[in-house]
């Protein structure tokens, strides 16, 4: 073999090695790049996941305090209602010592009448 058939090879050995180092390099940057953009993809998500986690939190939030304003409306409603029921009971009561007293003016009315006979009620009352 030639010295120039030998060099040749040598130069063929050594761009194949090239080609090989290059291809082997742009290899591991696609699979880098890949992995990055991956990555990337898998933040983005987490963020939207995050993001949503927090829009379902405040709505939790907003629903608690409607809920909690809404027992607050209905404790002050059972108070206004046992107000009225008070306030009924008492209007019934004053309303039966008035119809006790217009009673009573009668019965009086009746005893200083003296067309009235009291003595027919007085024994109707007592049976």
């Amino acid at each position: 073999m030639e010295t120039s058939q030998l060099i040749w090879i040598i130069v063929g050995i050594i761009v194949v090695l090239a080609v090989i180092g290059v291809v082997i390099a742009l290899s591991r940057k696609r699979r880098q790049a890949h992995s990055e953009r991956q990555k990337e993809k898998g933040r983005r998500q987490a963020a939207e996941i995050r993001e949503k986690a927090q829009e379902t939190e405040l709505e939790a939030r907003e629903r608690e305090a409607k809920a909690a304003m809404a027992e607050a409306e209905a404790q002050r409603a059972e108070v206004e209602a046992e107000r009225l029921r008070r306030q009924a009971s008492e209007r019934q009561s004053d309303a039966q010592g008035l119809r006790e007293e217009t009673m009573n003016h009668a019965r009086k009315a009746d005893e200083l009448d003296p067309d009235v006979d009291t003595r027919r009620r007085d024994s109707d009352s007592g049976s």
